[in-house]
């Protein structure tokens, strides 16, 4: 059999860096993706990640991948849907470099998306975002970035990638305050910055080092924070938030929920 490593080492270096030039957040995702898999396969087959061949990663184990993300991640089908979107990519890229493996190939390509039902919007209202930027404990260096990060979500509307994304070289503090940002579709935008999350971003900017070049909002180790921490951050703050704000129980906060937020408190103010 073929081992997929090269496979998918083509697929992210010749075809989506070179070939499509996409942007850096779809390759974030697509990697986020098929760590998440390769793990799940190694765990399966006992084999290590490079040593993985085609026959572990055939429709069978993908479904159960994708079973796996829904029940034990807790992802919703619309996640579950895009990591099967980047699976997808990746096999029609081997199908073309392994013809002999057409018939498993196929057969991972005609798995479907799950149907998906469209919710109301959920966004906080201002009690409720009240108690969640009051929910980090601000006497530990972790609280104090959390809640400099919350409030920057919320005023901003920054998508999570985005967040996560953000240099200290992205922020303005003086003159017009605005943080930079690469959006979808690698559009460019700055966003104007509140005095409260100007205030909030000096005092982390000074305990933390405002390097250009370094994460805006950094893990212990300095590191860039991961998509699936500041989800997990978020979740955490919010369920301490419904002690104080009881309304929050019948929300599910994420951090597009605060992105939400944002766009319902530009609209109220007849933006």
């Amino acid at each position: 059999m073929s081992a997929i490593a090269p496979s998918v080492q083509g697929f992210f270096t010749e075809r989506l860096v070179n070939q499509k030039r996409v942007s850096a957040h779809t390759i974030t995702a697509y990697r986020d993706t098929f760590r998440l898999l390769l793990t799940f396969a190694s765990k399966r087959s006992g084999k290590s990640p490079s040593e993985l061949d085609f026959d572990d990663l055939d429709a069978t184990v993908i479904g159960a991948f994708l079973d796996y993300l829904e029940a034990e991640r807790g992802n919703s089908a619309r996640t579950r849907n895009s990591r099967l979107a980047a699976i997808h990519s990746m096999y029609r890229y081997a199908a073309l470099r392994h013809p002999e493996h057409a018939e498993l190939l196929g057969r991972v390509l005609a798995i479907p998306t799950k149907r998906t039902e469209r919710y109301d919007v959920s966004f906080l209202e201002p009690p409720e975002v009240n108690a969640l930027l009051a929910a980090p404990d601000r006497t530990r260096r972790v609280g104090r970035r959390d809640h400099a990060l919350l409030l920057t979500a919320v005023q901003t509307g920054l998508r999570v990638s985005e967040l996560t994304a953000a240099c200290w070289g992205d922020v303005q503090l003086g003159r017009g305050p605005h943080i930079r940002c690469t959006g979808k579709g690698r559009k460019q935008r700055a966003t104007p910055l509140t005095a409260e999350t100007v205030a909030a971003l000096r005092v982390w900017s000074q305990e933390h080092g405002a390097e250009p070049h370094a994460p805006l909002f950094p893990t212990s180790r300095g590191r860039r924070l991961s998509t699936d921490a500041v989800a997990l951050l978020v979740a955490k703050h919010a369920a301490s938030a419904q002690r104080e704000c009881p309304s929050m129980k019948a929300k599910s906060v994420t951090p597009h929920t605060l992105r939400h937020t944002c766009a319902m408190t530009l609209l109220r103010a007849g933006v």
